[in-house]
């Protein structure tokens, strides 16, 4: 899932949509460097990672991008995930989208001091930007899938092919709703049995 689904699932907790947030840029083993509810989020954000992964809707979701964009099928899916959850706010959260947006950029950023340097400096760009609210339009993804692949671009000093990504999701818009629309209630099943247990 991409920054909007993690954002949802952390739950009311500050440290929790820190945690959250920070889980793709802390790797390996979370040591007393965060406080117990980041760590937990982090955590969280990881097992959630690795459900979504390995859920047959999401893998049939995959198999849907074209064969040039397959390697990148992943981070299509996780967006094109995050759209769909945006459009469908309604239907999992009784808290209008713009108040749930503004209230997570307002928790983020009253917890820079918890971030290292680079999740810091890309929450800043993440609410100039407005990315969380710009995932409603397809076009907000496009623009997602186009920041990544400048991204990957200077990192390997060549094209990746992701430009232009959001086709993907756009031509297989149907099939993509309704395979997150029998996978996100399982999701929300599987962060609440999490919480039971810590």
């Amino acid at each position: 899932m991409n920054y909007l689904a993690h954002m949802y699932l952390a739950g009311d907790s500050e440290e929790s949509i820190v945690g959250n947030m920070l889980g793709d840029f802390v790797k390996g083993r979370i040591g007393d460097e965060f406080p117990p509810g980041v760590a937990e989020g982090i955590r969280t954000h990881r097992k959630v990672d690795a459900f979504t992964d390995s859920h047959e809707m999401v893998v049939r979701s995959k198999r849907l991008v074209s064969q040039e964009r397959r390697r990148f099928s992943g981070i299509i899916v996780d967006l094109a995930f995050d759209h769909i959850l945006a459009v469908n706010w309604g239907d999992y959260s009784a808290l209008p989208l713009e108040d749930f947006v503004e209230k997570t950029y307002g928790v983020l950023a009253a917890n820079t001091a918890l971030m290292p340097p680079r999740p810091r400096k890309m929450l800043e760009v993440m609410i100039e930007e407005d990315w969380l609210g710009s995932y409603r339009e397809l076009e907000g993804i496009g623009r997602a899938l186009d920041r990544i692949a400048i991204r990957l671009e200077r990192k390997f000093g060549r094209g990746s092919g992701l430009a232009g990504a959001a086709e993907e999701a756009a031509r297989n818009y149907g099939a993509l709703e309704e395979n997150f629309r029998e996978f996100f209630p399982e999701l929300i099943s599987f962060v609440g049995d999490l919480r039971q247990r810590t």
